[in-house]
């Protein structure tokens, strides 16, 4: 098979079911270079999932559906779905505009990054050993929240705490606010327009998380170009990446309870975080693919530091 350099997706018109386009969508994702990793790890996950979803078929469906016959309309409408995917690079998810957590569904778009994160693994499996399990958990937040996703799983974790959502983008902020409308969680999860915790309220909380920007200015100069499509304040973390975590750890340590913790998300910074942060003593939580990239540190430890 073999498209025209011209154009890629000239002679789509052809594929008439929706597995040869699967076909085709494999391999013009190799043809193309087209990076992964935003919402699918493999070409062959990613061009399914956006085939059903344009054809309106469920995800569940079973193999049959890949050889049913497609309209022309049915047709037209994928080619112009992989013409945003392969030629503009545009991410699946913000052609959709929906990511999935889990189960659950969330609303977004070009103002906030795609969700994707480690805390997923953390916060069904391993938050509630990590809290004593003696305190009532009353007040939890999620900084740099984006698209507010965290903040929600937080506040469905916690079903009797107030969960606050902190970001910089007011973009970012009205795509939060969607989520947490669509999700009924408007009387527990309040979001807050502020750099780190600039401009929210004096509260002090259990648990502060956050996934905050962390890569470093160069490695974001140089990522694929469906990665720059996304909002590059939610990416760059300054010039060794430690700019926002280093804000977020000197205002946190006024904004926990005594037995508070901060669990933040670093990505490939761990080693720089253990040297920077040492009097710390950052611990490294397991997560299934050995990445271990999310950190726990104490409110005992944050006391005396002067970062």
């Amino acid at each position: 098979m073999r498209a025209p350099s011209t154009d890629p997706l000239a002679g789509t018109q052809r594929l008439t079911t929706p597995g040869a386009w699967l076909k085709f969508a494999e391999w013009l994702y190799a043809e193309q270079d087209l990076a992964l990793g935003q919402i699918a790890t493999s070409a062959h996950d990613e061009a399914l999932y956006l085939i059903l979803h344009t054809l309106e078929i469920p995800m569940d469906s079973d193999e049959s559906v890949l050889t049913q016959k497609l309209t022309t309309t049915q047709r037209s409408a994928l080619t112009e779905v992989f013409r945003r995917r392969v030629v503009e690079h545009t991410p699946a998810a913000y052609i959709t505009h929906e990511a999935w957590l889990n189960d659950l569904r969330f609303y977004v778009d070009e103002r906030v990054l795609i969700p994707r994160s480690y805390f997923l693994e953390i916060i069904p499996e391993h938050l509630d050993v990590l809290l004593p399990k003696d305190t009532p958990i009353t007040h939890v937040v999620d900084v740099c929240t984006g698209s507010g996703c965290l903040a929600i799983l937080l506040a469905k974790h916690f079903p009797k705490a107030l969960v606050d959502g902190v970001d910089l983008s007011p973009d970012a902020l009205e795509v939060a606010k969607i989520n947490v409308l669509t999700h009924k969680l408007t009387k527990r999860v309040t979001l807050h327009a502020s750099d780190v915790f600039d401009a929210v309220p004096p509260v002090k909380y259990d648990l502060i998380l956050s996934n905050p920007p962390y890569e470093p200015s160069a490695h974001c100069d140089a990522l694929p170009q469906e990665f720059k499509n996304e909002p590059r304040l939610a990416l760059d973390g300054g010039g060794d990446g430690l700019d926002i975590i280093r804000k977020l750890l000197r205002q946190s340590r006024d904004r926990l309870k005594p037995h508070g913790i901060v669990l933040i998300e670093v990505g490939g910074l761990g080693a720089a975080m253990d040297r920077e942060f040492a009097k710390l003593k950052p611990q490294w939580l397991m997560t299934a693919d050995g990445s271990n990239c999310v950190c726990l540190i104490t409110a005992a430890s944050l006391k005396h530091w002067r970062g």
